[in-house]
């Protein structure tokens, strides 16, 4: 009698709402709204219990901001602009008062760079509590705190547990928490901004499974916002197999176009075109592997990797500018979007 495997295992990880819904057979399942910016993409989603028990994600609100580039000077404040003005949408929806007092909260070590996001944005964020104190504060700026609790391997304190006795000395009226993520996909790596009124587990995307940081937990509103800044070898292997398919494809339908003649074969880029890959142009390429499903293929990956311990978590070589670009985007939006009086910084 042959034996059940159990494949809950070799579920590839994500921390993007967007990615786990993608998994649905169904996308009747979920209604979401989309706007287009000039080249950036806002996606609006309400995760129901149906399916946050099919894709499990809690039940909440998600708004996604995907870009292509924030090295660019302009391309950075159109994505600052734009994350404020999401933001200001997710405090809207949970009731938050233009006078609520906030405390933010940068999770992360910041000895390791793909994790330093919520470190770094803490750098960049106006603290305007002592103003408060010894009232010399003008009018359109809320009571802001701001820590980097920093990891448990750091402190040996349960980051919960270290957030929960902040807040029951501070007693602020909601918190803002920064992490960085992991993806499911190699496009989305530095260019997609995750904000959800669900909370966060820190280090989930990498495999440590902490304390959750949560209305539930902390007892008040709690906006997670976050980057993915890694992803896993599996995913690189796998995205790496469907640019195989696609390439192939897309070489065997324009092999006699005198247009691409002209163009350097290194330079195409053939992701920006539309292709058709058929099912037997993936088998004719890679066999029983060509056969398997996106999933398939990632599971089978996993299987392979993971127990020879290399299954390696991964990041872009130029990750240093990347997140002083992304630390600038979140931590001035965040000014933007938590004071009234805050223009442009």
């Amino acid at each position: 009698m042959s034996k059940e495997i159990d494949l809950e295992k070799y579920q590839i990880r994500t921390d993007l709402a967007l990615e786990a819904l993608e998994t649905l057979e169904s996308k009747d399942e979920f209604k979401k709204d989309v706007e287009q910016v000039d080249d950036i993409l806002i996606t609006r989603v309400f995760i129901d219990k149906n399916a946050s028990s099919k894709i499990g994600k809690k039940v909440g609100n998600y708004i996604t901001v995907d870009f292509d580039d924030v090295t660019d000077y302009d391309n950075k404040e159109k994505v600052k602009d734009v994350f404020a003005k999401e933001l200001k949408q997710m405090l809207k929806i949970n009731k938050i008062k233009d006078d609520a007092s906030c405390l933010i909260i940068g999770l992360g070590n910041d000895h390791s760079t793909p994790d330093a996001l919520g470190p770094l944005v803490v750098n960049n964020v106006l603290v305007t509590s002592p103003l408060f104190d010894i009232g010399s504060i003008s009018p359109g700026f809320r009571n802001t705190k701001a820590i980097s609790p920093g990891v448990m391997g750091q402190t040996g304190i349960e980051t919960s547990d270290l957030v929960m006795s902040v807040i029951n000395l501070i007693k602020p009226d909601f918190v803002l928490v920064i992490d960085a993520l992991a993806s499911q996909s190699v496009e989305r790596l530095n260019k997609t901004i995750q904000m959800t009124d669900t909370g966060i587990h820190p280090g989930s995307g990498i495999g440590n499974k902490r304390k959750e940081i949560s209305k539930e937990i902390l007892g008040l509103p709690v906006i997670a916002i976050g980057v993915p800044t890694v992803v896993d070898a599996v995913t690189i292997v796998s995205d790496t197999i469907n640019y195989m398919h696609k390439k192939y494809s897309y070489t065997k339908q324009n092999m006699n176009n005198p247009i691409d003649r002209l163009i350097n074969p290194n330079a195409l880029n053939y992701l920006n075109k539309d292709i058709v890959v058929k099912k037997e142009d993936k088998t004719k390429l890679l066999g029983l592997v060509g056969n398997l499903s996106d999933n398939e293929v990632k599971q089978l990956i996993y299987e392979v990797l993971t127990p020879i311990g290399y299954n390696l978590m991964v990041t872009v070589k130029e990750v240093d500018f990347i997140m002083e670009k992304l630390s600038d985007i979140i931590g001035n939006g965040i000014n933007k979007a938590l004071h009234k009086e805050v223009k442009n910084l």
